[in-house]
């Protein structure tokens, strides 16, 4: 599913004192199918653009295009409904938003509230559950009585239960240790590749858009302030520093190598691990023909 902004502004609380110009002139597109990775500091305008891909928010001026679903000031789609079951949205910290005395009933909320009949849901009970590598033997247990890594996996397959077209991940790993951010990203990106979605993530984490992301935005004060493939956008060091952000561990990584040694290693999604081996078997390779 395609998305498009088209010269898109968002003010919050017009014409008062407290008025907030938080999306200025914003245009992009996202083609379908796409891994996109929106980063910027806390201000940039990050979560007021996602709320505007399943109309939680409608431009002040502008357009937004998501698939044939078109959101202006002074229109909106005719089904919201129908765009809103086409976009999965999971929040910061999605645990919080449980509720039901079971997991079965939790995950069968969403698609039963946007009339996905009985017999469909069945269906997609134990395919989600898969997804999230959770066993169906937990469907019973109060989601409550799981780990905090195992609530977020219920709600996220509470979203995918929806079966979107749009999976919009706001700051998914927030709160998990380096392992658990690591099995989250990896679980969504394997999503994305098999299901053909299209994936929008925002973060704070350099290295996940880097590592996971085809496109990145960066956002600074509501603009967009550059757009590009990862591995271009993330080499700029200057303009990253002048809106107070880092380049990536593995760019740094890269970087230093080649100041030192003189050699140009290409990124291709290693660890920083992998590079280094690599770079030992160039300089044994250089030393032997010494």
């Amino acid at each position: 599913m395609d998305i498009s902004f088209k010269n898109v502004n968002y003010t919050y609380q017009p014409n008062t004192p407290f008025e907030h110009r938080a999306l200025i002139d914003l245009s992009f597109n996202i083609p379908s199918g796409s891994f996109v990775a929106v980063v910027g500091h806390t201000g940039s305008g990050k979560s007021t653009l996602i709320q505007h891909l399943n109309g939680l928010l409608r431009p002040t001026s502008g357009e937004v295009q998501i698939g044939e679903y078109k959101l202006t000031a002074n229109e909106k789609p005719k089904d919201m409904k129908a765009l809103r079951k086409h976009v999965g949205v999971v929040f910061q910290y999605p645990e919080h938003q449980l509720f039901d005395e079971t997991v079965e009933k939790d995950i069968r909320f969403g698609p039963s509230n946007f009339g996905v009949p009985a017999h469909e849901i069945d269906k997609r009970i134990p395919e989600v559950m898969d997804a999230v590598r959770l066993s169906t033997d937990m469907l019973e247990r109060s989601p409550f009585d799981l780990s905090g890594g195992q609530m977020r996996r219920v709600a996220i397959a509470g979203v995918l239960a929806m079966d979107p077209s749009v999976l919009v991940l706001d700051e998914p790993t927030a709160g998990l240790d380096p392992k658990g951010q690591k099995q989250i990203m990896d679980m969504f990106h394997q999503l994305h590749q098999k299901k053909g979605l299209t994936t929008v993530l925002v973060t704070h984490s350099m290295e996940d858009a880097l590592h996971y992301a085809d496109h990145v935005i960066i956002m600074d004060h509501g603009t967009k302030y550059m757009e590009g493939v990862p591995t271009k956008v993330f080499t700029q060091k200057e303009r990253l520093q002048a809106v107070q952000l880092d380049l990536p561990e593995i760019i740094q990584f890269l970087r230093r190598i080649e100041e030192t040694f003189h050699i140009s290693l290409p990124y291709k999604g290693q660890t920083i691990s992998e590079l280094a081996a690599e770079l030992n078997m160039l300089l044994k390779g250089a030393g032997e023909h010494e």
